[in-house]
């Protein structure tokens, strides 16, 4: 009938704008602020570029392949133009399959969020709401009238992922290192969750130093992380022989200028700070700064850039990795405090003697005396099996319960940890993420004398470290499995008045690899090379 046309059109809903833009989207583009050979969606590579390509490595880019229809970018190169041209297309892509997303209506879905963590105050609220056997987890709406919606005139906030350059109004935050040479380049971005920390080297003449702008504060708080500004934190001014001295009010604005043949303010240093949300989202951002003077014989001066990232309500504390932990980074760990489970927030806290939660061996000293080495700690470094040790002076005079809990403390430290970090970026509040270290204790030397009492002392710590690859084969991320520290003990008689007798004290680290493949002689699981048929299970996906 008339009437059911005319309210067809009514009823028919729009499908939603696209989350992703399919025009900007680009996965072979892997240098930073560079081109990328044959990457014909690299928006850093110019016409010049792209005349000297000889094919389009990544020919099509869609989003996700899932929904019934999307638009998808064509890249080809036309190489009988002169000089070859690159052809972009935009094109709508429609799914044959019959099981298709028709729309992206769920919201909570397109992020991903962290669960609420139960404590003592909220426990009886969560066991409330997710105690039952089945409970709902559907939105408040599900609006698929996305007409007033219109992603070029709204004012979304930026959701980052790890390694993206960060936005600023203008271009990138700018994090100056060398390229080539030692010479500061400002064309290098910050990469969100990226920790990194550069030095470089800047040309100045004091007589133009008010007038160059990499010098200046405002080079570094001008232009905001979109609708984010950079504040300034703290300024230290640097004086000529070194001493700093921090400034009072941090919204201090000191310009570059001449003084007495001298140019002060001068921005020696810059540390930014960022502030996230587990979502992605940076909600502050905060700079920095040590200022100092330079004499006018000066040609350049150093400068030094770091920035840091830390989860809002959360306490910074510096990760080995991302998940993995990276070779030579420090292997974190932390003991289980009393009242566990709550409150889970500080399930693992530091060390007393180790503000950073690391875990920790003895420091050889030039000196090699075991007494006075007492304190002296260095960092376990993922991967680097480590020996340190020092010589023990013992005499008739040394009471032997007193030695044996001195050598326990210079070995394993005042308080030695309970639990290691599996990777790289675990956090505190994820129990499972912690491997319990596994103490051994061995007496296996005896060295006797013809004297009538013995003592045992402990000689040696052997802390074995085993570690798998974990996930994907084409980037595997180093985990830690298990965690053995074993205390080696040996037996001493009572010595005579007046002798003495000297004993080495070691400590060691080793690291194993078990992910590697079988010894010879071992018998491995068969696998089978097969493949189902690209439709086995037509028409179902």
């Amino acid at each position: 009938p008339q009437e059911t046309r005319a309210a067809a059109p009514a009823r028919t809903r729009r499908g939603p704008a696209p989350v992703t833009d399919v025009a900007k989207l680009c996965v072979c583009d892997l240098l930073v602020a560079q081109c990328d050979v044959n990457c014909c969606c690299d928006p850093d590579c110019s016409a010049a570029d792209f005349s000297l390509f000889t094919t389009c490595s990544v020919p099509i880019v869609t989003g996700d392949n899932r929904l019934c229809s999307q638009k998808a970018a064509i890249y080809s190169l036309d190489v009988e133009a002169n000089p070859p041209e690159r052809i972009f297309k935009l094109i709508d892509q429609v799914n044959p399959s019959i099981f298709c997303i028709h729309t992206t209506n769920y919201k909570q879905a397109l992020s991903f969020s962290s669960p609420e963590m139960p404590t003592s105050e909220n426990f009886d609220q969560l066991l409330k709401e997710f105690g039952s056997a089945a409970f709902s987890a559907e939105p408040d709406s599900w609006n698929m009238n996305t007409d007033a919606q219109n992603p070029a005139d709204a004012n979304e906030t930026y959701r980052y992922e790890y390694g993206v350059p960060i936005q600023t109004v203008d271009a990138f935050l700018r994090l100056p290192s060398p390229v080539v040479s030692s010479w500061c380049s400002d064309a290098n971005p910050a990469a969100f969750l990226v920790n990194q920390a550069t030095k470089c080297t800047r040309s100045l003449s004091v007589e133009k130093c008010g007038s160059i702008q990499a010098v200046s504060m405002l080079f570094y708080i001008n232009s905001s992380i979109l609708a984010v500004n950079i504040t300034v934190q703290s300024v230290v001014i640097q004086s000529l022989n070194g001493m700093q001295t921090s400034l009072n009010g941090s919204d201090v604005l000191r310009l570059p200028m001449i003084l007495d043949e001298l140019c002060i303010n001068v921005v020696l240093g810059v540390s930014y700070h960022i502030t996230y949300t587990d979502a992605g989202e940076i909600i502050e951002a905060a700079a920095s700064f040590v200022l100092g003077a330079i004499k006018k014989e000066a040609l350049s001066i150093q400068q030094s850039f770091e920035i840091s990232f830390t989860q809002v309500n959360t306490k910074p504390v510096p990760l080995s990795g991302n998940p993995g932990y990276v070779v030579g980074l420090p292997v974190r760990a932390g003991f289980r405090p009393q009242g566990y489970p709550f409150p889970v927030e500080i399930l693992f806290a530091a060390l007393n003697t180790n503000k950073y939660g690391q875990l920790t061996i003895l420091q050889s000293t030039s000196s090699q005396d075991c007494l006075e080495s007492q304190g002296a700690r260095t960092p376990i470094l993922f991967g680097y099996n480590m020996v340190s040790g020092c010589k023990l002076r013992i005499t008739a005079a040394m009471k032997c319960q007193l030695l044996a809990q001195t050598l326990l403390d210079l070995l394993k430290g005042q308080s030695f940890p309970e639990y290691v970090a599996s990777f790289g970026n675990s956090q505190a509040h994820n129990v499972l993420d912690w491997v319990p270290i596994t103490h051994l204790h061995n007496s296996e030397q005896r060295i006797y004398n013809a004297f009538q009492s013995s003592c045992q002392i402990p000689v040696s710590l052997e802390i074995a470290v085993k570690w798998t690859k974990y996930g994907s084969l084409v980037n595997p991320q180093a985990r830690i499995v298990n965690v053995t520290a074993t205390i080696t003990s040996t037996i001493l008689k009572q010595l005579p008045s007046g002798r003495e007798r000297t004993i080495p004290i070691t400590s060691s680290v080793v690291f194993s690899d078990i992910s590697s493949p079988a010894e010879p002689g071992y018998k491995a699981w068969p696998t089978i090379n097969a493949k189902l048929p690209f439709d086995f299970f037509f028409p179902f996906v």
